[in-house]
């Protein structure tokens, strides 16, 4: 378990840069996503860990690549559903053939299936503890549910309490400190909707300056005019603690490779 969590978190900074691309399970082909080949696979070198599915594993991602895996394990319904209607998508045997470094579940505090959410993520725990592999609780906040503090207080530290190893929330202003606080667990931001870059990087510096462990960061990276130099500007803010309007500097002055 420490084994694969290091893989996860660079040993001299204990944090981390994720690369989310499963975007895929519930919506299909994201824009950015419709050719994982062309538009991730080179973006791949610069990730401390990939966020992805079974099937994106075994058909397009190089086995070679050395990426570590956090392995989507959740699913269920589409984007024209009720998307906490998800149940678990993955076996824990599966995820110990493909080497994934953790999976991932959505828990849905507040949603409408949020006791069936709860109880994915605490089978995956046990599971997890048999074999050795970390979970990731993802807090999905749907679409009625509020971004704020007190809500994401709420739902990161039932995640850890029931037993998550790291937990995935969104960042918030104010108190996301005050999140981070009641997390004991490794608490990393989501990148949600696209941004312009230099607010991407003020959000990402701000996250890892209030307490956040890393990033993981999907659209805001693969939906920019220059991914690999987005993703080589978020590295800098998250292991280098570069400042924002200094890592867009960098960002800038990298060649535009799509």
């Amino acid at each position: 378990m420490q084994s694969r969590l290091a893989r996860i978190f660079r040993p001299a900074t204990r944090r981390t840069v994720m690369l989310a691309i499963d975007h895929g399970y519930f919506q299909g082909p994201a824009t950015g996503l419709e050719r994982v080949d062309l538009s991730i696979v080179p973006l791949l070198p610069y990730a401390d860990a990939l966020m992805t599915t079974r099937g994106m594993v075994r058909s397009t991602i190089p086995p070679a690549s050395g990426t570590p895996i956090v392995l989507r394990a959740s699913g269920g319904p589409s984007v024209l559903r009720e998307l906490s209607n998800e149940q678990i998508a993955v076996g824990m045997e599966d995820a110990v053939r493909i080497n994934a470094c953790a999976v991932a579940v959505q828990v849905f505090i507040g949603g409408e299936y949020e006791t069936r959410s709860v109880r994915n993520m605490t089978r995956l725990v046990d599971a997890g503890q048999r074999y050795g592999i970390p979970v990731l609780a993802v807090t999905a906040v749907g679409r009625e549910l509020t971004r704020d503090a007190r809500y994401l207080r709420l739902a990161t530290r039932i995640c850890a309490e029931l037993g998550a190893h790291l937990v995935k929330t969104y960042y918030c202003e104010p108190g996301f400190d005050t999140v981070a606080a009641a997390c004991p667990v490794p608490l990393v931001m989501a990148g949600g909707r696209k941004l312009p870059e230099r607010d991407a990087l003020a959000m990402a510096h701000h996250a890892i300056e209030n307490g956040a462990a890393g990033v993981d960061m999907g659209r805001n990276i693969f939906q920019g005019e220059a991914p690999e130099a987005m993703i080589r500007a978020v590295g800098a803010v998250v292991h280098e603690s570069m400042r924002p309007e200094d890592a867009f500097g960098q960002y800038l002055r990298q060649p535009r490779v799509r």
